[in-house]
């Protein structure tokens, strides 16, 4: 019933910020823009809370307004929604499959954030190269997720070279990010479960690491913590039923 009800609640919601963000998108007063998209994740993570029972937990020191990259782990629709409502105003990565929804491309361009090809699809060549040169000048923390897609609970895919693209280039602090948000609102599924929702942030990976020192120890950082969270996860929904 709880997924239900949230469900009903979240699309309505995420119709009316569009709404009123859309017409915003063509204007220059991209502070307002970021504002209510702020205010519409915030209002998605307190729906999580008091109505599908998922409150979510942030563990670790969160690098608000940090010159950093942030690379987490992507479990869920949720994801994107929640890295906003704890972080404030943050740079982002986006796979280009988001456009296929009525009004959001336009904001979430006119946000500044950068769409890159989604797999399978195409249309944004250049553009993480782009995404870049324009961070080299944004104090933001830049997100993105470096398997570029949403894996299932448990698994993993290969960790793509963008990440260390970017790290390399811009010579950033990494900071990877672990969840469990799968367990409370898999993928991209109409049902959910309640439990917590944690995100955790863990340590810094410094710059100057080559290719195939990086992409390894990020990988091993996130899933190993992440795998963790998943039993911590799985323990307190067998405590429940």
């Amino acid at each position: 019933m709880r997924s239900l009800v949230f469900n009903l609640l979240f699309w309505p919601v995420l119709v009316v910020f569009a709404l009123i963000a859309w017409p915003v998108a063509f204007t220059p007063w991209s502070r307002g823009l970021k504002a209510i998209m702020r205010t519409a994740c915030r209002t998605v993570r307190a729906l999580m809370k008091w109505v599908l029972g998922a409150p979510v937990e942030v563990r670790g020191p969160v690098p608000t307004g940090r010159p950093v990259i942030i690379a987490a782990k992507h479990q869920s629709w949720a994801d994107g929604f929640l890295m906003m409502a704890v972080m404030g105003d943050i740079n982002f990565v986006i796979g280009n499959e988001i456009s296929k929804f009525p009004l959001i491309g336009r904001i979430v361009r006119a946000s500044g954030a950068t769409m890159v090809n989604s797999p399978g699809l195409t249309g944004a060549q250049g553009a993480l190269a782009d995404a870049i040169k324009r961070a080299a000048d944004d104090p933001r923390p830049l997100l993105i997720y470096p398997e570029g897609r949403l894996p299932e609970v448990g698994e993993s895919y290969r960790y793509r070279k963008g990440v260390h693209l970017m790290y390399e280039t811009l010579g950033r602090h990494v900071v990877p990010v672990a969840t469990n948000t799968g367990l409370r609102w898999p993928q991209n599924r109409w049902r959910k479960h309640p439990g917590p929702a944690v995100i955790e942030f863990l340590g810094d990976i410094p710059p100057g690491l080559p290719r195939d020192d990086f992409l390894p120890r990020l990988k091993m950082t996130i899933e190993t913590r992440t795998r963790a969270l998943e039993a911590e996860g799985q323990a307190d929904k067998e405590a429940r039923s």
